[in-house]
């Protein structure tokens, strides 16, 4: 995994920095008014409070968790083998999160989720055993799924709505050359290693290339954001919250839908 800061020029080809979308899926959109200056507030006491500072990528060491998932990672990439065998079947992102279709709408991003606010998919945990097992050692872990990326594929600068969840990936399956398998996280450039960890904060702009030949293939985890007591009290009325908005709802629904087509329940 590199940690080496690129400069400017290369952060994207052909031009100094690519720009957000106008329609960023980031944007607090889906709560107007009151509630969104009471999340503006929340995540200000998170930025204040947080027990582990702030920056765009954190080091690993900062959670000890992190070492008992990349001692057993290739259980892990054994349990994704087999679901690669019917990569073809699974829900591309924006079937399952309707949102997401400002950064990605065809079918070069496939997820196969195991855990979600509010959403567990039991029929995929079955066959995930090992997997769903050491997602348990993550504290406040919310959302686990393997996230799947076709050759070629461009994931545009964007951020996520919400800083009280910090953001996991666990390289599992990563083609050659890596250096052409990368994340930008705010200026920085960081490739994938198989077994290897990157943790962000993903409210920071970020993108993602795969312009290699291969599939790259990480458990992709969002778990709650280690907070000073009693401020964690907020974030945590914040994100348990989160499973009864209506995007989430809805994303729970059409997993469902899926899960029954692909196992014809």
């Amino acid at each position: 995994m590199s940690d080496k800061k690129e400069d400017k020029e290369a952060l994207t080809p052909g031009e100094e920095r690519e720009k957000p979308s106008t329609a960023n899926y980031g944007e607090k959109e889906f709560a107007p008014g009151l509630m969104t200056a009471f999340l503006n507030m929340v995540e200000r006491s998170n930025i204040k409070y947080s027990k582990h500072g702030n920056p765009p990528i954190y080091d690993n060491k900062t959670f000890p968790w992190v070492l008992e998932l990349e001692k057993n990672w290739e259980k892990i990439r054994e349990e994704l083998d087999g679901v690669m065998e019917r990569r073809e079947d699974l829900p591309s992102f924006h079937d399952i999160m309707p949102q997401v279709t400002t950064i990605t709408s065809d079918d070069m991003w496939k997820t196969y989720f195991l855990a979600g606010y509010g959403l567990a998919s039991e029929e995929n945990a079955k066959r995930c055993p090992e997997t769903t097992k050491l997602l348990k050692k993550i504290p406040g872990m919310k959302t686990a799924f393997f996230s799947i990326l076709s050759p070629k594929k461009h994931i545009p600068l964007h951020k996520g709505p919400y800083n009280g969840v910090l953001r996991y990936h666990l390289g599992l399956l990563v083609p050659d050359p890596k250096e052409k398998c990368r994340i930008q996280i705010d200026d920085e450039i960081k490739h994938w290693d198989e077994g290897e960890t990157i943790i962000f904060d993903d409210t920071y702009f970020h993108q993602v290339w795969n312009d290699t030949e291969g599939f790259r293939a990480v458990l992709f985890v969002d778990f709650v954001r280690p907070i000073k007591f009693p401020f964690s009290l907020l974030n945590d009325l914040v994100v348990n919250a989160a499973a009864f908005a209506p995007f989430i709802k809805e994303a729970e629904g059409k997993h469902k839908e899926w899960e029954k087509k692909f196992y014809k329940l």
